[in-house]
C-alpha cells in the first residue's frame, strides 16, 4: 500500500483526510490519496492564475517541447503506468498498455497542435461598409480550464482534457475520479518532469465539493467533464456563463444487415462488448440483427463469448477482468432481471464469478430484449450485450435513435445506399461502417449528441474549446 499526496500549483500536498482506493480484483487496498477539499481549490485557483501568464507566455514551439517531452517520459515509464491502471481500475495488463499507448499518441497530436493555433484572415471589403479595411481573426488561450474525468480511462481521457488545454496555453484544475486518481497524480509528476510551469497545473483527488469549486469558480472559463449525464446535468446548472465541453456516454448499437459480414461482427460485438468489462462510453451494448441472420448471429456471438476467458487481470492471458466495485455488478443483475422478466432470454452470463470481494460479471449476451427496460434504455457500463432482430433499415435506424443518447454507432454492410441512409438518419456524433462503435482514434472529433454531450475531444477540436476568437481589424483608408 502507498501514500501519495495531490499536486497543488506545482507543490505536492498531503493531508491527514485520505481517500482510500482499492483493488477492484480482490478487494485489497493499493494506495492512500491525500484528499483535497474545497479551500485547496481557491488556493489552487489563485495559483494558476500565475501559471497562466507564465504557460500562455511561452513560445508555441516551446509548449509543444514540454509535451513531446512528456511523451518521452510516459514511454520510458509505460509499464509502470500499465500495472497502475491493472491495481486502479482493474482493466486487464493489456488493455492497459494499450491505454498508455494512446495516452502517448494523445500527447504527440497535441504537440503537434499547439504549433497550429493559428487565425483566419477574413475579406472585410467583402460588406458593403468594408472598403479600405483588412481583418482577421486570432486565437489566444482562455485562461483557466477545469476538467473533471472517469474512472474508466485515467490516464488517457485526463492527457484529452489536460495536453490540449497545456498546448492552447491555459492552465489545468484536473479532478480525477475518487476511484482511479493514482495514475492522474503519476501523469502530473510527468508533465512537470517534462518542463511545465509548475503553477499552471492542479490534480486534486476529491469528491463532489471539489468538483462544484471547481467548475463554478468565476475565474475559471472553461469546464470540461466526461462522466454520467446526472453529474452531465448538474454542471450545466451551476456553472454559469462559461464554456462547457461535456461526454456523458452513451448505449451505443450496432447494426448487422442481411448483407453484412456477421463474422465480423461478431468480432466487433465481442472486442466492443467487453473491453474493460464493457465499462466503456462506447462499448458496444445494442446490436440490431436482421431477421434473416438473427439465429446464426446469436450462435456465433454465443460460441465466441463462451472462449473468453475471465479472471486475474495482471495474467497476460486474461480477457476480461472485474468491473470497478460490487455495487456496479449487482446493478446490473438487477437490470438483466428486470429484461427478463419482461420476455426477454438469456444467452450466456447474468452471473458474478468470485467470492463477496471480487467483482466479477461473467460476459452476458440477452436477447429480445423490450424496448422499455433500463437494459435496452439506459447505459448499461458493463459486460452486457443486447441482441435483437430487425426487418427493414428504416426500422433499424428507429431501434438506434430510440435512445436520449448518441454518441457512436456501428453498421455492417456492403451496400452504399444502405449505409449512407444510415450516415444520414441516425442522431449520431459518428456513424462508422464494417467498424464497431467503440473504434477511437485519438485525434479524430469525438463527441456525441443528444444526452451523450456537448462539444468534441481530439486535441485539434478541444483546443477550439480551449481558446478564445480575437477578431482585428485594420482601417488603412
Amino acid at each position: 500500500m502507498m501514500e501519495r499526496s495531490f499536486l497543488l500549483g506545482g507543490a505536492w500536498v498531503k493531508k491527514k483526510e485520505g481517500i482510500e482506493v482499492r483493488y477492484p480484483y480482490d478487494g485489497r487496498l493499493v494506495a492512500l490519496v491525500s484528499r483535497a477539499e474545497e479551500e485547496d481549490v481557491y488556493r489552487a485557483i489563485e495559483l494558476a492564475k500565475e501559471g497562466f501568464k507564465e504557460l500562455s507566455s511561452l513560445t508555441a514551439y516551446e509548449r509543444y517541447k514540454i509535451l513531446m517531452n512528456a511523451s518521452r517520459i510516459l514511454e520510458e515509464r509505460s509499464e509502470e503506468f500499465a500495472k497502475s491502471l491493472v491495481l486502479e481500475v482493474g482493466k486487464t495488463i493489456r488493455e492497459a498498455r494499450t491505454e498508455v499507448q494512446r495516452a502517448i499518441q494523445t500527447l504527440v497530436f497535441s504537440a503537434e497542435e499547439a504549433k497550429r493555433v493559428g487565425g483566419e484572415v477574413l475579406p472585410i471589403d467583402a460588406h458593403p461598409n468594408g472598403r479600405g479595411k483588412v481583418g482577421f481573426y486570432i486565437r489566444q488561450p482562455a485562461g483557466l480550464v477545469s476538467a473533471i474525468t472517469p474512472f474508466n480511462f485515467p490516464l488517457n481521457l485526463s492527457m484529452h482534457k489536460v495536453a490540449p488545454a497545456i498546448a492552447a496555453g491555459n492552465a489545468v484544475l484536473l479532478k480525477p475520479s475518487e476511484r482511479t486518481p493514482i495514475t492522474p497524480l503519476m501523469l502530473a509528476q510527468v508533465l512537470l518532469d517534462a518542463g511545465l510551469p509548475p503553477k499552471a497545473l492542479s490534480v486534486l483527488p476529491g469528491y463532489g465539493d471539489v468538483g462544484k469549486a471547481m467548475t463554478t469558480h468565476p475565474d475559471v472559463r472553461v469546464v470540461s467533464f466526461t462522466g454520467s449525464k446526472k453529474v452531465g446535468e448538474i454542471i450545466t446548472r451551476q456553472v454559469g456563463i462559461k464554456k462547457v465541453v461535456l461526454e456523458l456516454g452513451s448505449n451505443s448499437a450496432i447494426v448487422l444487415h442481411k448483407d453484412g459480414d456477421l463474422k465480423k461482427a461478431v468480432q466487433k460485438t465481442v472486442a466492443g462488448g467487453y473491453a474493460i468489462a464493457g465499462q466503456v462510453c462506447i462499448s458496444v451494448q445494442r446490436v440490431f440483427v436482421h431477421e434473416e441472420l438473427f439465429e446464426e448471429f446469436l450462435a456465433e456471438l454465443e460460441r465466441a463469448v463462451s472462449t473468453l476467458k475471465v479472471g486475474d487481470p495482471m495474467r497476460e492471458d486474461t480477457d476480461i477482468g472485474p468491473m470497478i466495485g460490487m455495487s456496479e455488478v449487482e446493478r446490473v443483475q438487477e437490470w438483466i432481471s428486470e429484461a427478463l422478466e419482461g420476455g426477454a432470454k438469456l444467452i450466456t452470463g447474468g452471473i458474478s464469478c468470485g467470492d463477496k470481494v471480487s467483482s466479477m460479471l461473467m460476459p452476458t449476451v440477452v436477447s429480445l430484449v423490450p424496448k422499455e427496460v433500463r437494459l435496452f434504455r439506459e447505459e448499461a457500463f458493463a459486460p452486457v450485450v443486447v441482441v435483437n432482430p430487425y426487418k427493414e433499415v428504416e426500422e433499424a435506424i428507429e431501434l438506434v435513435n430510440d435512445s436520449e443518447y448518441g454518441l457512436q454507432v456501428g453498421v455492417f454492410t456492403k451496400d452504399i445506399s444502405t449505409a449512407w441512409e444510415f450516415i444520414r438518419k441516425v442522431k449520431a456524433g459518428g456513424v462508422l461502417i464494417n467498424e464497431g462503435p467503440n473504434f477511437r482514434a485519438d485525434h479524430m472529433p469525438y463527441g456525441g449528441v443528444k444526452y451523450s454531450g456537448i462539444g468534441r475531444e481530439g486535441p485539434r477540436f478541444a483546443i477550439e474549446d480551449y481558446t478564445e476568437v480575437k477578431m482585428v481589424i485594420f482601417d488603412l483608408s
